[in-house]
């Protein structure tokens, strides 16, 4: 396994990951009930958050909007407006019995803690596991990684939309669950 070049990733099939029937986004209490029940029981869980962009310089971000957790067959949105949505994630992410993976996790931990009062546990940085799996200089962030690992291209087209609007659009949805969904692939497929 190495790292792939640009041309070779934009040569790759699309990840076509989860589709909107396999995702639910927590916004009330049944929802967080069925969020719970579904994965408490999951060894492993592909996570990520979202932001509201800033675009001002010195403008400080105000936490996650929005915290996404998948296994390999469902995706759950935890838009962070609702409070049964930020406490059922807490609950999931502070479950030191399931493994969180994901990429580049350090600065998710840190405004988890300082925006919601989330503390972390059992926590994976894939983009650091894969460094040290192909020997490289840089972390392998999650388009690099889908591309090695999964033989996929990884379309971040969403990234830099607005995360603080709320519906979010369904092109929102599927990127937010798709990132958490691709770092639980990369981690089954490379054994973690």
């Amino acid at each position: 396994m190495k790292r792939l070049t640009k041309a070779q990733l934009n040569d790759l099939p699309a990840y076509q990951g989860l589709t909107l029937a396999n995702i639910c986004i927590v916004e009330n209490e049944q929802d967080a009930v069925f969020a719970l029940e579904t994965l408490s029981n999951e060894e492993i869980l592909g996570f990520d958050t979202e932001s509201k962009p800033t675009f001002k310089k010195g403008q400080k971000s105000a936490g996650p909007t929005l915290i996404q957790l998948a296994t390999i067959s469902q995706g759950f949105l935890f838009p962070t407006r609702f409070s049964c949505a930020v406490q059922a994630a807490g609950e999931l992410l502070s479950n030191p019995r399931i493994k969180k993976v994901g990429f580049g996790l350090k600065g998710d931990r840190k405004m988890l803690n300082s925006h919601l009062g989330i503390t972390l546990e059992n926590n994976q940085d894939l983009a650091v596991e894969l460094k040290k799996l192909i020997d490289d200089k840089n972390e392998i962030g999650a388009k690099a990684a889908v591309g090695m690992v999964l033989g996929k291209r990884l379309l971040k087209g969403a990234q830099l939309s607005n995360w603080g609007a709320y519906p979010l659009a369904q092109s929102q949805i599927r990127y937010a669950a798709n990132d958490a969904h691709a770092a639980v692939c990369v981690a089954t497929k490379i054994g973690i």
